[in-house]
């Protein structure tokens, strides 16, 4: 089992946000994950929950993956590679 950092977080500030621990756990995810200081993997076991689970989660909020212009060249070159061009 990976170490872990226990988080205090007063109950009046749970009600006050009207979360459970468990809302406010994705919260912190999916706003690490947008701030892409998260992949999806670690974000998805920060928030304790299946990938596809946490997918499904971004895609209501309009987030997709972190993916950018040097993200699609790799990509281009690497089929081009494959395909022998």
């Amino acid at each position: 089992m990976p170490a872990t950092v226990n988080m205090e977080i007063p109950v009046d500030v749970l009600e006050s946000a009207r979360m459970t621990l468990r809302e406010a756990k994705l919260e912190l995810a999916i706003a690490l994950f947008a701030a892409e200081r998260l992949s999806l993997g670690k974000a998805a076991e920060l928030a304790g929950m299946p990938v596809a689970e946490l997918q499904m989660q971004l895609g209501a909020r309009h987030l997709g993956p972190h993916y950018d212009e040097a993200d699609a060249r790799e990509d281009r070159e690497t089929l081009a590679a494959l395909r022998g061009v």
